[in-house]
């Protein structure tokens, strides 16, 4: 595959997972878990420590075979090399590069792998090293190399080409805020017709990052959906007042369809409603705004839906 190319996917899902099981010994990894990933999203895959995502991410790769169930890649049947070489890339959690070889040799190996001729791979890896901050490093050694380096020397390796589903785990763990920031923007600008798979403990960065999010909790999908679907962010305000005035039965009396709900310790109204083709949030965030300014109250906030962190803990 050289560089400029990028093959059609024929699936409307990118990655799909049906009742995959995987145990080792005595422990269940994959419980029958379902995933689909749809083709061309930037996919958030969420879940605590041991909830199975390192193993999902492990037989979508192809490194480890699924003990019963069916995996479904880019519009074929499992993990085939052939088929896949160049358009599936991955960033394992801890990966580990040679130590001893340089930054370009790295990148330019991993882009032969691909199918590129030599040529080809010399400017998909400089390339790279560019997107990533390490261009002046390019002819360094690893060894050299601090950890969030290393770690953007993995995402460049994983975004080489033109890959059609890339899988990411935890790919700005040790980054400092400004290069996860930087290596945020490289990732929306590659998405590009790619779907990106990401695994991550920052719920934040997810929630920012990903239109589609799915929550995994001992080796069983617990929900998936679009981020602002799971949030409730289409169907669910909440505005924060500050002392004084709780003039809530003024908000119920302005929404008398929607469900208005006070949380005292939190000083917090929540507002629960069904969208229609005629009534966004924005024209419910209007309303209770204005009922709560002509009853006196003190507007310190407003937020639509819940944050991501909060609904996973409430669902795992």
């Amino acid at each position: 595959m050289t560089a400029g190319a990028i093959h059609a996917t024929s699936s409307a899902h990118a990655l799909r997972l049906t009742g995959v099981t995987k145990r080792f010994k005595r422990r269940e990894a994959l419980r029958g878990l379902n995933l689909e990933v749809p083709a061309g999203s930037i996919f958030g895959l969420i879940g605590p420590n041991g909830a199975g995502k390192t193993t999902a991410f492990s037989v979508a790769c192809g490194f480890l075979r699924p003990d019963t169930g069916e995996v479904a890649i880019l519009g074929g049947p499992g993990f085939d090399p052939a088929r896949l070489k160049g358009r599936l890339t991955a960033l394992p959690q801890d990966a580990v590069l040679g130590r001893e070889t340089r930054c370009v040799d790295h990148l330019t190996y991993f882009a032969r792998l691909q199918g590129m001729d030599t040529a080809e791979a010399a400017a998909a890896a400089a390339q790279a090293l560019d997107e990533v901050g390490l261009g002046d490093r390019a002819r360094e050694r690893a060894k050299a190399l601090s950890h969030g380096m290393l770690r953007r020397l993995g995402v460049a390796q994983a975004l080489m080409g033109r890959p059609e589903l890339v899988l990411l785990d935890e790919p700005t763990s040790g980054l400092d805020p400004r290069h996860a920031a930087e290596l945020r923007d490289v990732l929306r600008r590659k998405r590009d017709g790619r779907t990106l798979l990401i695994s991550s403990h920052n719920l934040t960065e997810l929630e920012s990052l990903c239109d589609h999010v799915a929550f995994i909790d001992r080796g069983v999908l617990v929900t998936s959906g679009a981020t602002d679907v799971v949030t409730g962010k289409g169907q669910e305000i909440e505005i924060a007042l500050g002392p004084g005035p709780e003039p809530v039965e003024v908000v119920r009396g302005a929404l008398p369809g929607d469900t208005v709900d006070w949380e005292p310790d939190a000083r917090v109204v929540r507002i629960r409603f069904a969208p229609t083709a005629g009534r966004a949030a924005e024209d419910v965030i209007g309303a209770a705004l204005r009922a709560l300014l002509d009853g006196g109250g003190r507007i310190a906030g407003v937020r639509r839906g819940t944050s991501l962190e909060k609904k996973f803990l409430e669902m795992t």
